[in-house]
């Protein structure tokens, strides 16, 4: 099955591949999944944090994931097998936009990311998913679905024909919502012109997206905007809802509430997340309660629109920055929070409303895209206000610091609501429900791979016959593995979330597109 023709995804319920045959679209067989991931690190954006938790419930669901990923690489729980494809890192701290040393290149596609990076673009997408259909083409046979997580680079197109397995692909939501939110904020021509270069990637995105046969999405919002921005056919989009770690986000009545604590996330200082509003309205809410304050898990921002609140309001000691934090702390620090705020003008999905709602903490959100789907109904699971107004959104929060009922009754309904939905094995059984659909549409096409779930294959073996020397070669050369050099590992990363960092934003552009959740 070639994403070049191929018609619109399964739909999973009309008996496509639920059968009781042998073949790994079928029964409860387990799957041999292949999660690709250009960008992993789950401490600053939602799409690494999918890539870990996703990929972890699969395993325990009994099914073999190996995630292959670019710097930063993804943080992975024990059973999941890290594959290192390693880009050329031009975002990586302490020195982002950084040229390489002549000893670094290795092919054309190096010399295509760093042109891309001269020219004001961003390379990523679309340089990790020619490194991506190489590897896999080279090692046909060694999965039975292929999972990119929002990469849609022009490498994709084609690979089901070359790997002989179908493409699952999620899209958190179009990058397009993130390009024109920056550019309304953007001031001058100079500034506007630079926008557009950096998100010339999307315009690759829509056309790649447009040609996938099977597309997953976060949120019913995200599934619409999909539709309009994309112009995917929305017979071929399927709404999985992604989770909280409930097990980690809990209440905790040993951790002590602070009075007047807010709690945020805000992994990068763009528009899209509306901080500077949240900003104005705790200047509002200080003249009847000085002593709420703030702590933003993210970076202090040095310039821009947040630093001018900070500064134009007084507010450099009631606002703290937090970045550096596990996820255990980052569950007590909410724990201990009078109130927890999501202020975005949009979200595909609002994965920090949903942890914060299953601590037990009180929510105000806006309604900005997917938010409202998470956080549910103004009154009853959160305080709703409309994004980009800093009154209503001060209003909500001057209520709940001053009425304890309503907190407590709004913490335990927003518990309750993420149990009953948006928990990550919930998630993951969703995905294998598309899985198996998708693999069961290309039977007929002999798009199922070969061999016992989690067997090894060498990078020779894996290239089949029709691979000559030259794939392999390639193939050896893009990924570290453990057959080769050592680097891929099962759990590698390691399990616990003590000592994982959150570590907020970074470089001016070291946050790539799209990455918070």
């Amino acid at each position: 099955m070639s994403a070049d023709t191929a018609g619109p995804g399964p739909e999973p319920g009309s008996g496509v591949g639920s059968g009781t045959g042998t073949g790994p679209g079928s029964g409860d067989r387990p799957l041999r999944v292949a999660l690709l991931s250009y960008k992993g690190n789950p401490f600053c954006g939602g799409q690494g944090v999918y890539v870990r938790h996703l990929s972890r419930e699969l395993v325990r669901l009994g099914h073999h994931v190996e995630v292959i990923g670019a710097q930063p690489y993804p943080v992975l729980d024990e059973g999941v097998t890290l594959t290192e494809l390693p880009s050329l890192d031009l975002y990586r701290q302490p020195d982002p936009f950084r040229t390489p040393r002549r000893s670094e290149y290795r092919d054309w596609i190096d010399l295509l990311e760093v042109g891309t990076m001269w020219t004001g673009g961003f390379p990523e997408p679309l340089t990790f998913s020619l490194r991506a259909r190489r590897h896999l083409a080279a090692r046909r046979g060694a999965f039975d679905v292929v999972h990119d997580n929002q990469t849609l680079g022009y490498g994709l197109l084609g690979l089901p024909a070359r790997t002989g397995v179908p493409l699952v692909t999620t899209i958190h939501h179009p990058i397009t919502v993130d390009r024109q939110l920056e550019l309304d904020a953007a001031e001058g021509w100079s500034r506007r012109a630079s926008v557009r270069r950096w998100y010339g990637f999307t315009r690759m995105q829509k056309r790649v997206a447009r040609r996938l046969p099977s597309v997953l999405t976060v949120s019913g919002s995200s599934r619409r905007e999909i539709t309009e921005h994309l112009r995917v056919r929305e017979d071929r989009i399927r709404v999985v809802p992604v989770g909280a770690d409930t097990r980690l986000f809990a209440p905790d009545p040993a951790v002590a509430t602070v009075p007047g604590r807010i709690v945020t996330t805000s992994s990068a200082d763009v528009p899209l997340k509306g901080l500077v509003y949240l900003v104005e309205a705790l200047a509002k809410v200080r003249t009847e309660r000085p002593y709420a304050h703030l702590v933003v898990v993210g970076r202090r921002p040095d310039e821009g629109p947040v630093a001018a609140a900070l500064e134009r309001y007084g507010l450099s000691d009631a606002v703290e920055f937090v970045k550096g934090v596990s996820d255990a702390e980052l569950a007590d620090l909410i724990r201990s929070a009078q109130v927890a705020c999501v202020p975005s003008l949009y979200e595909g999905f609002s994965l920090p409303a949903a942890e914060a709602m299953a601590t037990g903490t009180p929510l105000v959100a806006t309604t900005g895209g997917a938010i409202p789907e998470v956080a549910g109904e103004d009154g009853e699971t959160c305080l709703a206000v409309p994004p980009g107004e800093a009154g209503p959104l001060a209003a909500a929060l001057e209520r709940l610091l001053g009425d304890p009922e309503l907190r407590a009754r709004l913490g335990t309904a927003g518990r309750e609501r993420v149990l009953r939905r948006f928990t990550w094995e919930q998630a993951a059984r969703g995905t294998v429900e598309w899985y198996r659909a998708a693999i069961g549409a290309g039977a007929g096409a002999g798009a199922s791979g070969a061999g016992a779930p989690g067997a090894p294959v060498a990078a020779g073996a894996a290239a089949g016959p029709g691979a000559g020397p030259a794939a392999v070669r390639e193939a050896r050369s893009d990924a570290r593995t453990s057959r080769t050099s050592g680097t891929s590992r099962t759990g590698a990363r390691g399990a616990a979330p003590v000592g994982a960092v959150r570590a907020a934003g970074g470089g001016a552009r070291s946050e790539p597109p799209g990455a918070g959740g």
